[in-house]
């Protein structure tokens, strides 16, 4: 790639109606759940090395629903804001290997490659989220039955350690470092760049089926079934509906579009709907989520509908509504996020449990889910994810997320870290096996403890 080239991959990350924050101010910060909230320093910088060096924690353009890309209470060091580097330093246009800055966004990879017939490997619920970012959280798709992880598909990380160290790290070279890095929430070092492969695609559409469910006995056996045919899979699930119809929903399969069935003209991004301010708090309730709930699966009136879509219509519906997060209000919404046994019994009595809870939510996603990756906290495993969307109430929240978390345990489970604000140290340690081997890579890589977040200090200790 020319120098010019590289010029004008300079984009603009941040979703449409966000302002960069004033840069190197103490200030608050929170994560897309607006809980918590805490008061830190956030220096932006093109020069990674330079903003890093003596960071607490990187951050991108801070998607992670919780505390996880948030500095600890009383931090005295900043965090490194990655979001303006955002440059494509190399790409291969036989191959498809992508080297990029850990600020690039996953919007800006679909307008600069799709168009050129290639694609992220893995594409999560919002385009806003960083190269960094989807390191951390080894993110996943709607086809992590099929491709994995998003760390099974990165062929190389530079990052620079606590000791101030720039490392090229592989497979092979620091290879403990490579890959607890994947689902380690950037704690084991800052990600400076990201050698990705990506994959061809035959257009820039996808073609796209969906069905409408009557109840969790038909929704949860169909997503299975569907995984044989379809690369990706996902359904919206009505968390409110109770009796016969619990769990019913709307299942939605999709594939990259051959050249045949593509329109030929480029997708046009859709309107952007701004949510221009925080609503009050306690709009967004049980009674009125159910009548969401119930209108969205309504709204799906055939019982089957078929075509060609573009991908912000497939991958990523929200993104369409700027700063939907603030319909929640200043309380702010948690994420729960966890996976189970894809077990028809399981899901009924945990749906059972969200609703004795008071729980509700709208954004209610259920996937189905393939091997777990490699990283020691990475979070998929086989079975199937459900992530809620629920409006925080104080004392109330923080105990339905502890019953919800007991039940996953008991059914050998775990939640997801990107997503989670409320988790005890104690479930936590009883989620994740692999924890002492993570911990054991942290001590070697930062022995001092110099990176950290709001997260770890919640779920680790000092």
């Amino acid at each position: 790639m020319s120098r010019s080239e590289k010029a004008r991959t300079r984009l603009e990350s941040l979703p449409t109606g966000v302002a960069a924050p004033p840069d190197g101010r103490l200030r608050d910060l929170s994560g897309w759940g607006q809980y918590p909230v805490v008061r830190g320093v956030e220096r932006l910088s093109e020069n990674l090395p330079e903003v890093t060096a003596d960071a607490v924690l990187s951050r991108g353009l801070g998607r992670a629903y919780g505390d996880a890309s948030l500095p600890p209470e009383n931090a005295r060091a900043h965090v490194a804001g990655s979001r303006l580097a955002d440059r494509l330093l190399a790409f291969d246009p036989e191959t498809g290997v992508l080297r990029a800055e850990a600020g690039v966004s996953l919007a800006d990879l679909n307008r600069i490659l799709l168009p050129r017939g290639w694609a992220s490997p893995v594409s999560t619920g919002t385009a806003f989220v960083t190269l960094g970012g989807m390191v951390a959280s080894d993110v996943h798709g709607r086809n992590h039955h099929v491709a994995g992880c998003f760390g099974e598909h990165v062929r190389a990380l530079r990052m620079q350690v606590a000791d101030g160290r720039i490392l090229e790290v592989d497979a092979e070279n620091h290879a403990d470092l490579f890959h607890g890095s994947f689902g380690g929430m950037g704690l084991l070092g800052h990600v400076l760049e990201v050698e990705l492969q990506m994959v061809r695609v035959p257009s820039q559409w996808i073609w796209s089926e969906s069905d409408r469910m009557g109840c969790i006995d038909e929704l949860l056996p169909a997503l299975l079934e569907e995984r044989t045919r379809w690369p990706y899979t996902v359904a919206w699930l009505d968390c409110t509906a109770r009796g016969r119809a619990l769990g019913r929903g709307i299942l939605m399969k999709g594939r990259w579009a051959t050249e045949a069935e593509a329109p030929r003209e480029r997708p046009k991004r859709g309107p952007v709907v701004v949510v221009p301010f925080r609503l009050p708090s306690g709009l967004v309730n049980r009674h009125s989520l159910r009548l969401a709930n119930l209108f969205w699966y309504q709204k799906h009136r055939a019982k089957r509908q078929v075509g060609v879509v573009s991908t912000d219509t497939f991958f990523y519906t929200l993104d369409g509504i700027s700063q939907w997060h603030r319909v929640f209000g200043p309380r702010g919404f948690t994420q729960y996020q966890c996976v189970i046994p894809a077990e028809v019994s399981v899901y009924r009595d945990f749906l059972d449990r969200f609703q004795r809870g008071g729980g509700s939510s709208f954004v209610t996603v259920l996937k189905d889910c393939g091997p777990a990756g490699k990283g020691p906290l990475s979070f998929p495993q086989p079975g199937a994810s459900l992530a809620l969307d629920i409006p925080i109430e104080g004392d109330k929240t923080r105990d339905l997320v502890a019953a919800l978390n007991e039940f996953v345990i008991a059914n050998g489970g775990r939640i997801y870290l990107a997503k989670d604000a409320f988790t005890s140290p104690e479930h936590f340690r009883r989620m994740y096996p692999r924890l002492a081997e993570w911990e054991a890579l942290r001590s070697k890589w930062d022995p001092e403890g110099r990176i950290a977040s709001a997260q770890s200090r919640r779920l680790l200790g000092s």
